[in-house]
């Protein structure tokens, strides 16, 4: 019983980890603004910048918690 409720925590941690980028970048409105500015560059453009390799830590992550023994 313990082992299923282990189970269900690392599962939703992967989901999380899955959507957490797309919701983040699909939701513009969110950050569709100039301001705040990194360097001179507008918000939009670094904000979604920053996304590539924040994506590829999450998917690092979500791959290190799935459970490849089975």
């Amino acid at each position: 019983m313990a082992r299923d409720g282990h189970d269900r925590l690392r599962l939703a941690a992967i989901a999380v980890l899955l959507l957490g980028p797309a919701a983040g970048l699909l939701w513009v409105p969110w950050y569709a603004g100039a301001e705040p500015r990194l360097a001179g560059t507008p918000f939009f453009y670094w904000y979604r910048l920053a996304w590539v390799p924040g994506c590829g830590l999450c998917l690092l992550a979500a791959y290190a918690l799935t459970d490849r023994h089975r």
